[in-house]
């Protein structure tokens, strides 16, 4: 059994000071507020749960402050994309994951929800293991003290009724029905979870999204949805209805569901999100960075779709940065203030985003709950003076604020640094090796 001291902690109740956490098996034990700390590992500053980051392309992370070449495009960034995911192998892969995984860690997350569509080796040939790249994934996390959701996704197409290119034929298995051969063999554990996806209704035909959602009926079940315009006039020309419509029809969207982005939608296409109880998953860092826009956030949960958050294509790794952006971009787009409180912004970061990715026993530091503890600093330029609250978490605090890590009740950061990898040398090296 391990204890640890917290200064001052977030729990169900609220914010409560000099509380004793003890943990056994990865979970919490006990949880006593106003008690001695003892021999209790201490945390200074402010304690809140771990946080989920419910949508990872890992090998996006190698594409950051190299995708602005000149004042930098869409299609400058997907060049880039395509240029290292044709390179990665399963080893490379792993080398390169686990520093960004590392990176998360110390950002105080500790579950991932990783997006998975990079299956086979250039042209689409097999690996002798068919799910080398997924196992170098999972080995990953499992290395730095991270939990993971490897949502496997289906990607068999370039776009509706277009061929894939060369560097897409390693995201294919062919149709869905050999994507989800090969995702049955996949194995999950306490600390990894085995779920599904769709790439989006572009990279999935409307006769095969209901293989993708009946292939593990039990799982995480996310897609990419409606990003960018383009794909809901590709979609209406094709089908004659959105893809919020098509998904639907499809028997995809349900309380298991994530939909990540759901930028630009229609009325109907958020109440079927919401009478769905559909997860609505933003990731406000990367959509701005590709000029995607700014999704109805609060149209989405006033009808009943839970929130969400993603760090997405890595152009920054901060839940904090994603959560105050929610609310943030809000106010630009409807020139008013307050449509989110910082607790219920917390929530998607903590409690929500776990159960969206089918750890619905993390993200609140209560009994029997998964022991993860997050410690922030007070006294840096950015949260000094702010008072300690869940505002000083969600609209002061950073990444770089983080101080303490413990993921399922082991200490994975220590006086902000990870306790077995040298983050920053393995980000610049696995970086490296696969752009130069």
């Amino acid at each position: 059994m391990t204890a640890y001291w917290c200064a001052q902690a977030l729990l169900p109740t609220g914010l409560a000071s000099s509380v004793l956490v003890t943990v056994a098996d990865g979970r919490f034990t006990s949880v006593e507020v106003g008690a001695e700390s003892g021999d209790a590992v201490r945390l200074a500053g402010l304690v809140i749960p771990g946080l989920a980051n419910c949508h990872s392309h890992a090998f996006h992370r190698a594409l950051r402050g190299r995708t602005q070449t000149e004042r930098g495009t869409f299609w400058t960034w997907r060049e880039q994309m395509y240029s290292v995911a044709s390179v990665l192998t399963p080893d490379s892969y792993y080398r390169l994951a686990r520093a960004v995984y590392g990176e998360m860690v110390l950002a105080g997350i500790t579950s991932v929800g990783e997006f998975h569509y990079l299956h086979h080796g250039p042209g689409g040939q097999r690996y002798d293991e068919p799910n080398a790249m997924g196992a170098a994934l999972i080995a990953a996390a499992q290395d730095v003290g991270l939990r993971i959701a490897l949502l496997d996704t289906c990607y068999v197409a370039g776009g509706i009724d277009q061929p894939l290119n060369d560097v897409q034929k390693r995201f294919s298995d062919g149709d869905a029905a050999g994507w989800a051969a090969r995702v049955r063999d996949l194995r999950g554990a306490d600390d990894v979870v085995i779920g599904a996806a769709a790439h989006s209704v572009r990279g999935v035909p409307d006769d095969q999204l209901t293989a993708v959602a009946d292939a593990l009926p039990k799982a995480p079940l996310h897609v990419h949805l409606s990003e960018q315009v383009a794909e809901n006039q590709a979609c209406l020309a094709a089908y004659g209805r959105t893809p919020t419509q098509l998904l639907d029809e499809s028997g995809f969207l349900g309380p298991r569901t994530s939909a990540v982005h759901a930028t630009h939608l229609t009325p109907v296409d958020i109440g079927l999100l919401g009478s769905t109880g559909t997860y609505s998953c933003f990731c406000p860092t990367t959509e701005r960075d590709l000029a995607d826009g700014i999704g109805p956030s609060v149209a989405l949960r006033d009808a009943g779709s839970p929130l969400t958050l993603g760090s997405d294509s890595h152009a920054v790794i901060d839940l904090f940065e994603e959560m105050r952006a929610v609310e943030l971009d809000e106010r630009l787009a409807s020139q008013e203030r307050g449509h989110w409180t910082a607790a219920e912004l917390l929530a998607a970061g903590t409690v929500a985003g776990h159960r969206s990715i089918g750890f619905g026993d993390a993200g609140v530091i209560e009994v029997g709950a998964r022991a993860d503890l997050v410690a922030l600093r007070l006294d840096s330029v950015r949260t000094a003076g702010t008072g300690g609250s869940v505002e000083t978490a969600v609209f002061a605090a950073s990444a770089a604020d983080v101080t303490d890590v413990v993921a399922g009740g082991v200490q994975v950061v220590a006086e902000g640094n990870h306790v077995k990898l040298a983050v920053g040398a393995e980000l610049a090296a696995s970086i490296e090796a696969v752009t130069r």
